[in-house]
């Protein structure tokens, strides 16, 4: 059968939308707690908010400048794809409002109440009033647009009330005996303060529990805040705005790279304006003097929605003290053999040792640092950062070591997306503390997550390192799951180190003998990888891949696989996000599976399995199999050498494919089926995740 290129790949927007309504799935399953599905409700409007300023963005700017884009958006126009990305967000939109609808039912169920500014009673009336007087109003920033040269910058950080009034223009005319005149609008905005909490839990009563968003606190408070104005009405609808959030990067030479990017962040509040949306009950006077103030037009994704927008504000909402009604946590876990009491060094010098967060501790990872930034033989450390925690323990452990007089490197990427400013903060006070900063490389990101100990053992250099596919975050590191090598092979780490040399000087480009790096090695070495699977396979020998990802979008690696499979290479994805290729097509890809796994942790490790006749090579990697992570970045793969910790990564990625209760199976129709149980016991795969960990342990204990 000879497929049609145009049915080779998925759209990779509509592949990510699709991921995005799985996280809308947990939302909706009455199987996950109701307090965690507020949480998923939370997640799907911040990916969206994420998506619209970044990837419909640009897909917005090839639009607007003509280009067709179908050779770089694998068949679909700009202009079309704008349009479809649109129905699908309506529709999605319109399904999240329906979920809302039922949890907050099915809460009351429980005795929890979330009320509007129609609904209070008198009892919680002085509440109410107090807690604007005392906390609302001083943050409030009102502004009355009508009489204002040039209308305000919106924040796409923020959500606002859009605010009518009907002056009383009319009865004054009947006084003076005047024809009766066109009533007197007056337009006005008000930015919902971030610095409260949008939940406001107001005082019990009678066992109930009661809630009230910030948004109707504001609303019962209007007359409080117009009480200047002689107004016969007054309204307030919810509206929101996203922009555009490319960075443009200053090409001045006489800046530093902290001044670029500084300005750049700061460029970003005006950007241009790439979605609207607003709660479908406004006035249609209303909403058009808002629309053509702020320059919105039909070019622009203008979304009716409900009452309440920046619904990712859910991911923090209150559990009242209701722990029935989340996830129980599951305790991380020790790693067999290391101890966070003894010195970490020592043992890794022993053996390789594999931390995989968040089922087994990320705290690990701060001892490594801790220990050495106290260790009298260690001269040197050496660490990409990507994404940090707020207050993180990895910058103070870092500062630690400077001021034990270590030399101290650090490659920060200061354009990692939407930390940007909190990365600069993070560079001017390690600055301070006199840590060398590297910032990256000119026209590449640096995303790989590694990090070098040089320690002095009996007058000889001897390396300590980590390698990751995830950020140094203790943060994500509670939520993402993430696997974290940490190895004294001096051969492996001698690679480590020609990294970091490569940062400082950057045109010479260094040969590895056991890492993959991009930009300059990662195709091609996963091409010869694929190549060899291929000439098992026709010589009837075993041949199998297995890829563990968050993104597979690469045309080029995707026809790769496409041609694998037609080999009678076995291929089993798990790919938690976008998906382009089209699995299980006869002719073309019959021979490949793929799943995605979405549940209570993010999926976010990447590992890579090849069959290898028997003899199977596995690698953890910090890249994608994206266009971006392979060609344009800095991303490194680091092979597994040590058996145990082989048979650990192919155990678990086993494991994560038996899943069959939040598994969902990709396909060209992006309806995210689940994965068929049959007859099957249930298999929630992260918790049986965690129990092979556990079990782990049990084994050993018994055996003391």
């Amino acid at each position: 059968m000879i497929v049609e290129k145009k049915y080779k790949y998925i759209d990779r927007e509509k592949s990510w939308l699709a991921f995005n309504a799985r996280v809308l799935q947990e939302a909706a399953d009455e199987n996950v707690p109701l307090l965690d599905r507020f949480r998923f409700l939370g997640i799907f409007s911040n990916n969206l908010d994420e998506f619209f300023r970044v990837r419909f963005a640009a897909i917005r700017r090839l639009s607007l400048a003509g280009v067709s884009g179908e050779k770089v958006l694998g068949g679909i126009s700009a202009q079309q794809l704008v349009k479809d990305i649109t129905e699908i967000v309506i529709q999605q939109q319109s399904e999240s409002l329906r979920i809302l609808n039922i949890i907050e039912n099915k809460l009351q169920k429980e005795n929890i109440f979330i009320i509007n500014e129609n609904e209070v009673s008198k009892e919680q009336e002085n509440f109410i009033k107090d807690f604007f007087i005392q906390k609302v109003s001083p943050a409030l920033v009102t502004i009355i647009l009508n009489d204002l040269a040039e209308f305000p910058l919106l924040k796409d950080t923020s959500g606002y009330l859009a605010v009518k009034l009907v002056m009383k223009t009319e009865e004054k005319a009947k006084l003076l005996g005047l024809v009766k005149p066109k009533p007197e609008v007056r337009y006005a905005v008000i930015e919902i303060p971030k610095t409260i909490n949008r939940f406001v839990v107001l005082p019990s009563s009678n066992d109930k529990q009661y809630i009230i968003l910030l948004d109707d606190v504001i609303r019962y408070n209007l007359a409080s805040i117009f009480n200047i104005f002689d107004y016969k009405s007054v309204k307030a609808h919810m509206i929101k705005i996203t922009r555009d959030a490319q960075l443009d990067i200053d090409s001045d030479m006489s800046k530093s790279m902290l001044e670029k990017i500084a300005t750049s962040v700061k460029d970003r509040r005006i950007g241009e304006p790439v979605r609207f949306v607003y709660d479908q009950s406004i006035g249609k006077d209303t909403l058009k003097f808002f629309l053509a103030n702020m320059g919105i037009d039909s070019s622009d994704s203008i979304i009716p929605g409900g009452r309440y927008h920046n619904r990712r504000d859910y991911m923090d909402f209150p559990n009242l003290g209701r722990y029935d009604l989340v996830y129980k946590p599951k305790i991380p876990l020790p790693v067999e053999g290391l101890s966070l009491d003894g010195s970490i060094l020592n043992k890794i010098a022993q053996k390789d040792y594999l931390v995989n967060a968040p089922y087994q501790s990320f705290s690990y990872i701060i001892k490594f640092l801790r220990e050495a930034a106290l260790d009298p033989k260690v001269t040197a450390i050496k660490i990409t950062l990507y994404r940090l925690a707020k207050n993180s323990q990895v910058i103070s452990s870092l500062i630690n070591a400077a001021k034990n007089g270590k030399k101290v490197t650090v490659q920060i990427e200061l354009q990692a997306r939407f930390d940007e400013a909190s990365n600069i903060s993070y560079a001017e006070q390690m600055q301070m503390e006199g840590i060398e900063l590297i910032f990256g490389i000119k026209g590449l990101k640096v995303h790989s997550k590694i990090c070098l100990i040089e320690r002095i053992e009996e007058g000889k250099l001897k390396r300590y390192g980590m390698i990751s596919t995830g950020n140094f975050n203790e943060a994500t590191g509670k939520v993402y799951t993430d696997v974290t090598l940490f190895t004294s092979h001096q051969q492996i780490l001698r690679d480590v180190s020609k990294i970091f040399e490569f940062f400082d000087v950057n045109y010479r480009v260094h040969r590895y003998k056991h890492l993959i790096v991009s930009p300059h090695y990662t195709r091609s070495r996963f091409y010869k990888l694929i190549d060899r699977e291929i000439m098992n396979a026709l010589s009837g020998k075993e041949a199998f891949i297995k890829l563990r990802m968050n993104s597979l979008s690469d045309f080029s690696i995707i026809d790769k696989l496409y041609d694998a499979g037609k080999a009678g290479v076995k291929i089993q994805l798990q790919i938690r996000g976008i998906c382009c290729l089209i699995p299980g097509v006869k002719g073309m890809s019959e021979n490949i599976q793929a799943i995605s796994i979405v549940d209570n942790y993010l999926e976010h490790s990447r590992v890579y399995i090849f069959g290898n006749d028997g003899d199977p090579e596995v690698f953890i990697s910090s890249a994608d199999f994206m266009t971006r992570n392979i060609d344009g970045r800095v991303e490194v793969t680091c092979p597994i050498y040590d058996d145990d910790i082989k048979k650990e990564l192919i155990d678990t990625f086993d494991i994560g494919w038996k899943g069959n209760v939040k598994a969902r199976l990709h396909s060209e129709k992006l309806d995210n089926k689940y994965q068929v149980r049959g007859k099957n016991p249930v298999f929630r795969a992260q918790l049986e995740t965690y129990n092979y960990y556990l079990d782990k342990l049990e084994v050993i204990t018994e055996k003391v």
